[in-house]
């Protein structure tokens, strides 16, 4: 599991630099035709992470609940993300994972509840749990790429 947790915090960290030229007023923008924005699916990685592993686990979330409320799986962008929030989201989305390892490695997850995803993924444990993470990261990443792609065609 070391090497998916690994290649999530690697992704994730490109993609921060990828987007450390926008602005917040970019990373806010909600393009015609969709329904969020890059900084939204940039803190809903974190908030399903934690729904997908912690929560499922029937443990507390490693963010604050306001947090996970905000950008779970559902929500949408709700007023405009601060700059000072942008720089916590981009903090979060490496420390939550650098946390998830450690926690891993302790084996808090061994009450793991099975559910299966809306995409009709059946996970029954947190190794399920987190080789379904990649799929979900790339789905986003992708979204976040369109995004980014339409928001530069606009300036």
């Amino acid at each position: 599991m070391d090497q998916i947790i690994d290649n999530v915090r690697q992704v994730r960290a490109n993609f921060i630099e990828s987007i450390s030229g926008l602005s917040a007023e970019q990373l806010n923008e909600i393009p015609e035709g969709f329904n969020n924005n890059i900084i939204w699916n940039m803190a809903h990685l974190v908030a399903a992470h934690q729904g997908i592993s912690y929560i499922r686990a029937g443990l507390e979330t490693f963010v604050d609940k306001e947090f996970y409320l905000s950008y779970t799986g559902g929500t949408k962008p709700n007023g405009l993300v601060s700059e000072e929030k942008i720089a916590e989201i981009k903090l979060l989305l490496i420390s939550t994972l650098d946390q998830f390892k450690v926690d891993y490695h302790n084996r808090i997850f061994d009450n793991y509840k099975g559910w299966t995803t809306r995409y009709g993924v059946n996970l029954n444990s947190i190794d399920d749990a987190t080789n379904f993470l990649s799929f979900h990261e790339g789905m986003h990443l992708g979204y976040i790429m369109a995004l980014k792609r339409l928001i530069f065609k606009n300036i």
